[in-house]
């Protein structure tokens, strides 16, 4: 599955925390720039743990490499559960790759915005600038200069069976309220059936769907809201908005909307429910439909939904584009280097790579071509309902993993939302 956020990680199916362990990579770019003419061979190096991941990397370097004769893209494939504290370790030791797949904004080991302060990587033309998706250039752009691409976005929601839930009479569009969902939980508990699977005991989860739900409560109204907290002029606990996302949560649990026993559930319990039809949708980045669509060989289909807003609150679908791709201040072939992250931002490249691992090109328009997963989704990403995902501009990963702990806490009763949202502040630091 595709990389998804720095501080939810790939988990399996849905997000795991990254393993720390150290690796060589060998063949990889050296010191400074040459004089001359630039070595038309470059390197671009990517951590695959699975072969739909490492067919799309490696049809990146082949695409660019066919459309530019005499040059070579050599791909090197890492483990994935080394990957980011392996790349770390070459990139801050001056031999990183020339190019390489990196984490959009700070807070993990392969942050591009802290490489980029530090003087690591190599920056990029205006014109490259100019093309980022405009809700989330805060993850590429340090000191008015970008120093990474991205590969694609994601929508960071719900994985909906449309076809289930109209056989048993739930209707549920991006436009249906939180309120009116909750009160169609009944009915689908009548009936077999939960409306959502939700993994209670994996923090990744929880978090996951308050940041969905927070998208609408806390950044439409405000889409500066992180600027606002990293400045001392807002807190968690402060905001309304917050406790709004929270409490509703706790009001999707009461009105028993997830599967029984959701405080104490693992992933398994996500795709078991899914398997044998008893819930309708779950929380997960998009690009997760199309791995179970195609494994299910075309008998299931999926579609992409926000999470819903409350009642009277407009809702806003959560984008994410932080897997990224960014190029080395070292490389002996700069002007290489950035065409090549020219191509992954282009159309053309977005295109391609998006059409094999299931997530949306960046910057849609009224004519691009959508998988039919996201079709009902199309209105709300041309109109700009988008914000970017919250927690890529957190101050560090601590603040989303209590989040995530904390919603387990509300709904055990453990603990209440205020102590989740104070412990966010004294988190922030």
């Amino acid at each position: 599955m595709t990389q998804h956020l720095r501080s939810r990680m790939r988990i399996g199916l849905f997000a795991a925390p990254l393993a720390v362990g150290a690796l060589i990579l060998a063949g990889c770019s050296g010191s400074n720039t040459a004089s001359g003419p630039e070595p038309q061979t470059i390197s671009y190096a990517f951590g695959a743990s699975n072969p739909q991941d490492k067919a799309a990397y490696t049809s990146i370097a082949t695409n660019y490499e066919k459309a530019h004769k005499g040059v070579t893209v050599n791909t090197v494939n890492l483990p994935g559960e080394s990957y980011a504290s392996a790349l770390a370790t070459r990139v801050q030791g001056g031999n990183a790759p020339d190019t390489f797949n990196a984490e959009g904004g700070i807070g993990q080991a392969n942050s591009i915005i802290p490489w980029a302060k530090a003087g690591l990587l190599l920056p990029l033309s205006d014109d490259i600038q100019r093309n980022l998706p405009a809700s989330q250039k805060d993850l590429w752009v340090y000191n008015g200069k970008a120093y990474g691409v991205p590969l694609g976005t994601q929508a960071n929601g719900v994985i909906w069976n449309d076809e289930l839930a109209k056989s048993i009479g739930v209707n549920v569009t991006p436009s249906t309220s939180l309120d009116d969902l909750i009160a169609q939980c009944g009915a689908a508990r009548a009936q077999g059936k939960s409306i959502y699977g939700l993994a209670g005991a994996a923090p990744p989860n929880t978090g996951f769907l308050a940041l969905g739900i927070a998208t609408s409560t806390v950044y439409g109204p405000d889409k500066d809201w992180n600027q606002k907290r990293a400045a001392g002029k807002v807190t968690f606990d402060g905001t309304k908005g917050w406790h709004t996302a929270l409490e509703s949560i706790k009001a999707m649990f009461d009105a028993k909307c997830f599967q029984d026993g959701a405080q104490g559930a693992g992933f398994d319990a996500l795709t078991n429910g899914a398997s044998q039809g008893k819930i309708l949708g779950f929380f997960a980045p998009s690009a997760a439909a199309k791995e179970i669509m195609d494994a299910a060989g075309g008998h299931v289909k999926l579609v992409i939904q926000p999470i819903p807003a409350p009642a009277g609150t407009k809702t806003y679908l959560s984008l994410s584009a932080d897997q990224s791709v960014a190029a080395s201040a070292k490389t002996k072939s700069p002007k290489l280097s950035t065409d090549f992250l020219k191509y992954i931002l282009s159309g053309e490249g977005q295109q391609a790579y998006s059409t094999l691992v299931g997530t949306i090109p960046v910057n849609v328009s009224s004519s691009t071509a959508l998988l039919p997963q996201y079709e009902g989704l199309k209105d709300m990403i041309t109109a700009n309902d988008v914000r970017g995902y919250p927690a890529t501009a957190w101050s560090n990963a601590k603040v989303y993993a209590d989040l995530g702990s904390g919603v387990q806490g509300i709904l055990t009763g453990q603990m209440t939302v205020d102590q989740v949202l104070k412990q966010m502040d004294a988190d922030w630091g």
